[in-house]
């Protein structure tokens, strides 16, 4: 094994209490020490026999192909030793205990983490023992093992993977797969726009004959993927925000749509759930409906299990309220597509935005402009950001999320329409000042919270 942060540790010890014999390294001292204190063998991949080994087990996090593979990676491909991820442990370990135990796995570049929580969600809202993990947060082989479908309750493992994770499990293989959408993005461990297509692509195109593929088709990628599918005789369920379907399922207004051979038919309403405000959230909503109708519910189940929906840390999470200004945490907004789908929520917005960059940074949210009362910019993006906005938006370089945020609300405060809203959506990865963007979300709760007469909400 290689890399023995959260998942793999679990990794390590799922494996060595199923009888393997486990070596396993690190570049981080600490991690050592951590699985040395848990039992865990430790060796010098470089000094020992490869032709002993049956499989390296990959963290996600470390490159297997771009900008250039792992020297632990280089070792296992001269060795002829497969390279997996503990998403393909999983897969292997389904097949021999349950094959035909319910697994739902989602991917996308935006949304997934959302689309996941609410389809485990919907699915325990109706009785079912729904096992959450993967990119999610949870390790996938700390969740309850897979079991027979006949057992009640019945399980289902809802996974959200990522494309790090897919390109790490070779016989990936749920019974329903979902693909939400695609834009740029990893690239630097991807190297092409088609190449991270193909990789994502994988995850449904593993889905069995007998299975649910279920393909967002609002953008070309995913569009010309579902089509692949489709023509491969795999049964593909549409999904789109964009445009009615003569068969799939969509969105009309706030209503998710049911359509068979041109007939459509209501099968739930998300108007007035906060948790799902936005275009994206009607995204996520319509396919997580549609893995819901595939493990059986019935539209009075789904529409029970989204009303009750809280929503997600870091994913438009309401933080605080100080008179009519709003705070908004979504620290999870990485990219400008994702930053995207928040801006078009809001009408007269303080927003902190910055970061390390992604590639493009926010020329393509220039639409969105008219919404920005002023921009707050952090972190390494800052000056990039700052060009972008030119004249078009008031700006102020602020450099941290501290200052960020006690500018926005002096200025939120001061500001006359209905609700002004200070909005932390970065469209940057937070790895130039934070751990993660889940450290950089709780920063932004904390400081929010902090300030004089806010009030802390519940609501997401």
């Amino acid at each position: 094994m290689f890399g023995l942060g959260g998942s793999g540790l679990v990794s390590a010890r799922a494996l060595m209490a199923g009888g393997a014999d486990v070596v396993a390294s690190d570049d981080n001292a600490d991690s050592v020490k951590k699985a040395e204190a848990a039992g865990i063998p430790i060796a010098d991949l470089h000094t020992i026999d490869w032709t002993r080994l049956s499989a390296l087990v990959l963290a996600p996090g470390v490159p297997l192909t771009h900008p250039v593979p792992h020297w632990s990676v280089e070792l296992a491909r001269k060795a002829a030793v497969p390279v997996i991820g503990d998403i393909e442990l999983f897969c292997r370990e389904r097949r021999r205990l349950a094959p035909a135990a319910p697994f739902v796995a989602i991917t996308a570049t935006n949304g997934k983490s959302t689309t996941t929580a609410l389809t485990a969600h919907l699915a325990a809202s109706a009785g079912m023992d729904a096992q959450l993990g993967g990119n999610i947060g949870t390790a996938i082989l700390s969740l309850a093992l897979p079991q027979a479908p006949e057992v009640r309750p019945s399980r289902v493992h809802v996974i959200e993977c990522s494309s790090y994770q897919i390109d790490l499990a070779p016989s990936l293989d749920p019974s329903i797969g979902i693909l939400i959408n695609l834009s740029e993005d990893h690239l630097d461990r991807h190297g092409t726009m088609a190449h991270y297509a193909a990789v994502k692509e994988r995850l449904v195109a593993g889905v069995p004959l007998t299975g649910t593929t279920i393909v967002g088709v609002d953008d070309e990628w995913c569009r010309a993927i579902a089509d692949r599918l489709a023509q491969s005789g795999k049964r593909v369920v549409r999904v789109s925000v964009h445009s009615a379907l003569a068969d799939g399922i969509y969105a009309e207004g706030y209503r998710i749509m049911r359509a068979v051979a041109g007939e459509a038919l209501p099968i739930a309403d998300i108007g007035g759930v906060g948790s799902l405000r936005g275009l994206h959230n009607a995204q996520n909503a319509a396919c997580a409906t549609a893995a819901a109708l595939a493990l059986g519910l019935s539209p009075a189940a789904i529409q029970a299990g989204l009303r009750s929906f809280p929503g997600l840390a870091h994913r438009m999470e309401e933080v605080g309220r100080s008179g009519n200004v709003l705070f908004v945490n979504d620290s999870k907004a990485t990219n400008a597509d994702s930053a995207a789908q928040a801006l078009v929520c809001f009408d007269d917005i303080f927003w902190i935005a910055g970061g390390k960059p992604k590639t493009g940074g926010i020329e393509s949210l220039r639409g969105f402009f008219p919404r920005i009362r002023k921009a707050y910019l952090i972190g390494e993006a800052a000056d990039e950001f700052a060009a972008t906005l030119g004249g078009a938006v008031a700006h102020e370089i602020t450099v941290t999320l501290d200052r960020a945020v006690a500018a926005a609300a002096r200025d939120a405060a001061r500001s006359t329409p209905k609700q002004p809203v200070v909005l932390l959506s970065p469209a940057c990865a937070s790895f130039d000042q934070y751990r993660n963007f889940e450290v950089r979300g709780d920063a932004f709760r904390g400081l929010v919270q902090a300030l004089p007469g806010v009030a802390k909400t519940t609501g997401r």
